[in-house]
């Protein structure tokens, strides 16, 4: 599976009502790091399709979700398990930093 869109319309249903974890990428276009961070985000989303949900909030657009849970600077990755705000990284990861937040994610 690919990554997801979410927006402030579907937040709710794809988010917080998922039986999978689910970690949100907020970010924008014209973000810097955003954009280096994006590709890593984009295959992790196939890697642990079926374990976690995986996609991406452009802030600019869905600025009510971003708001919501506080995102002051993008990216800002959320990790949501049952509806609550489990973990958050602010800032761009590497790969290997991204996977092992995931994995602590998964327990």
């Amino acid at each position: 599976m690919s990554i997801q869109h979410f927006t402030d319309s579907n937040f709710k249903k794809e988010v917080l009502e998922s039986n999978l974890p689910v970690l949100v990428d907020f970010w924008a276009d014209w973000c810097g790091p955003c954009k280096m961070i994006g590709p890593i985000v984009e295959e992790l989303a196939k890697e642990y399709a079926g374990k976690m949900k995986i996609g991406k909030v452009d802030v600019d657009s869905n600025s009510h979700s971003a708001s919501t849970y506080g995102v002051m600077s993008i990216p800002t990755l959320i990790f949501f398990k049952g509806g609550k705000v489990m973990d958050q990284v602010n800032g761009a990861l590497n790969k290997s930093a991204l996977k092992q937040k995931i994995e602590e994610n998964l327990q």
